[in-house]
């Protein structure tokens, strides 16, 4: 996988400004940063980046206040209600995605107007950062990840694909799938999406049994994806519980061990990976560094993604897994 030059500038340089600052700033900074759950393999690599990053804080007298999400049931009120805890609880700084900005957007707004700033990270986009008036947006691009995912898929022969939603409504999530479907439908391909319902997240036999089905129904499909890494644990088994293995080509966004595994197997094609660990270590060092000594970057978005993983990269990718990192 790679990333442009400027990129690496870029975080490269966000990492030394927070690490060589000078001594004057904000005594007892509280960086409040909102959060998917613990258990979720994919926001556990970024509360790694988060708890990380948190030394950094620590070492300029601050703290770091991770506010998490219980369950995805009712993803934007219930984040834009911890972003509220945070501004009720005098955050120096709040760093949040921007998951359902028609229900979260007011909270934003809330915060700005209480003088706290606020960087979005993992999800919102530049475009959103700049119209909230944020720090900066920290993370993937949803739309063009898809994009270059459903590209990839037409490029390796698949005809027929679906996406499949556990959060139906999650922005992020409804323009990774649009993504998909405009990506191969530049190579004569079709994709749509399998919307599930959200209490389904977490739940790998309703996932498993929901794409078993749809794969018996229609005999056609030839490829599936998934908006998260835990659902492709699921969906190979739903895969392979429906008689496809070897048939249905499986991808992923997002990534854990198993789904390399499987890369590396050659039973998984590819996983676009936006690199979780840094998502979490910027929005914290970023936001530490902008609240402390009015200290940003000129490149608006940051983005740490997508990146496909394949079979071309996949050691280069398990061996940062192996150090917790991807």
């Amino acid at each position: 996988m790679t990333f442009s030059k400027g990129f690496m500038r870029a975080a490269l340089t966000a990492v030394a400004l927070t690490l060589t600052a000078g001594a004057v700033m904000a005594e007892g900074t509280t960086i409040a940063v909102v959060g998917g759950k613990a258990d979720d393999p994919f926001f556990a690599k970024v509360k790694k980046g988060i708890d990380d990053a948190t030394l950094v804080v620590e070492a300029h007298g601050g703290s770091v206040n991770y506010l998490m999400l219980q369950n995805y049931d009712n993803i934007g009120g219930d984040a834009a209600n911890l972003i509220r805890t945070a501004i009720s609880q005098g955050a120096s700084v709040i760093a949040a995605p921007n998951w359902v900005p028609d229900t979260m957007d007011e909270a934003y707004k809330a915060a700005l107007a209480a003088g706290i700033p606020v960087m979005l990270y993992n999800a919102g986009g530049g475009d959103k950062a700049k119209e909230l008036g944020a720090i900066n947006y920290i993370g993937n691009e949803e739309y063009p990840a898809g994009l270059a995912g459903g590209e990839y898929f037409g490029s390796h022969g698949q005809k027929n694909v679906i996406c499949v939603n556990t959060v139906p409504g999650a922005q992020n999530l409804e323009d990774r799938c649009k993504g998909i479907s405009d990506g191969i439908t530049k190579s004569g391909g079709v994709s749509t999406q399998l919307p599930l319902p959200a209490s389904s997240f977490g739940d790998p036999t309703a996932v498993a049994e929901a794409i078993k089905a749809t794969l018996l129904k229609d005999p056609t499909i030839d490829g599936v994806v998934t908006v998260s890494a835990g659902d492709a644990n699921s969906a190979a088994t739903g895969i392979d519980q429906a008689g496809a293995t070897g048939k249905v080509a499986l991808a992923s966004f997002d990534m854990d061990g198993a789904g390399l595994d499987r890369i590396k197997a050659g039973t998984q094609l590819y996983a676009i990976d936006q690199q979780p660990w840094l998502q979490g270590f910027l929005a914290v060092t970023m936001s530490d560094a902008y609240v402390n000594y009015g200290l940003d970057l000129a490149t608006t978005p940051v983005l740490t993604g997508p990146g496909i993983v394949d079979a071309s990269n996949i050691d280069a990718t398990l061996a940062g897994a192996g150090a917790g990192y991807r």
